[in-house]
């Protein structure tokens, strides 16, 4: 029996993921057995999935389920989230033992700093869950840039590898590889959680840095944005072709609103939680660019 972790906090980059056996695994399903009551309202509100920053722990049972959990299902705010499955964890603040400079995910050598930031990320999400709505907007039908590719979330979310194995790079450049892309290792070109070096890097990648496009469409190919959590993480944009910007925060459903619920005419004055810096506008010249990553 073992218990896969994988905590949901990146776009960009690899999720950490650790597995637990024995006793932490014991440890573990014992601090998240249902409490098998009554839920109040507040504690059915929704969890938003497709936004920047912490989403959660997802949990996948290895072995055979145990009892009152389902095999796979996500953690967060205290709630134990499963298909067809909502309950309220034992111990509400098992994301917290988790996450802690002492918790599981410490064997992965993070650091105290991240450690700290995901505590901080964790009691930010809690805030978002009560304050978060699910909002009906007039999405606009007219075409603003005619060689942008349509905003079709059922393509990238229905399907499972779709879903889980492509990221916000790949969603941006619209271009599948079910690895999880990262940029420039295509073509053999490194980088960090920085502008200046995420940037060549997508260049390397076929690319073209438009800082000055000021979100206006390219005559050929599609504009897609740079964000930075800086030293933490990356996450690209797309703009439609009705003009408005659309994304998906790593192995989350593709979204056309920003953290708050609100649609995106620019992603520079969109809600973006911890990704404080916009880096820059890149055109994609379909067919001319080329992705590799390391996942799936």
């Amino acid at each position: 029996m073992a218990i896969r972790l994988t905590l949901d906090i990146f776009s960009g980059r690899l999720n950490p993921q650790i597995v637990l056996t024995d006793d932490q695994e014991r440890e573990l399903l014992n601090r998240m057995r249902p409490r098998k009551e009554r839920l109040t309202r507040k504690e059915l509100l929704p969890a938003p999935l497709s936004i920047l920053g912490y989403r959660g722990i997802v949990v996948e049972q290895l072995g055979r389920p145990s009892r009152g959990l389902p095999k796979s299902f996500r953690v967060a705010n205290g709630d134990l989230i499963g298909d067809d499955f909502r309950d309220r964890a034992s111990d509400e603040n098992v994301e917290l033992f988790l996450s802690g400079t002492s918790g599981p995910f410490q064997v992965l050598g993070l650091g105290p700093e991240f450690h700290d930031r995901v505590l901080k990320e964790i009691d930010r999400y809690r805030g978002l869950r009560e304050e978060w709505r699910e909002r009906r907007h007039q999405w606009p039908r007219r075409e603003h840039c005619r060689c942008a590719p349509l905003y079709e979330p059922a393509w990238w979310n229905n399907d499972p590898t779709l879903l889980g194995c492509n990221n916000c790079y790949n969603y941006s450049t619209n271009y599948r590889t079910d690895n999880f892309a990262q940029p420039g290792m295509a073509s053999g070109v490194s980088h960090n959680t920085t502008c200046p070096t995420v940037i060549p890097a997508a260049v390397a990648d076929g690319l073209i840095n438009t800082a000055t496009a000021n979100n206006r469409c390219p005559a050929e190919g599609h504009l897609v944005a740079l964000v930075m959590a800086p030293g933490y993480d990356y996450h690209w944009y797309r703009k439609g072709r009705n003009g408005y910007w659309t994304h998906k925060p790593g192995g989350t459903p593709a979204t056309n609103v920003d953290n708050i619920g609100n649609l995106i005419p620019d992603p520079r004055t969109a809600d973006r939680g911890v990704y404080t810096q916009f880096c820059t506008f890149m055109i994609v010249m379909h067919g001319h660019i080329k992705l590799k990553g390391p996942y799936c």
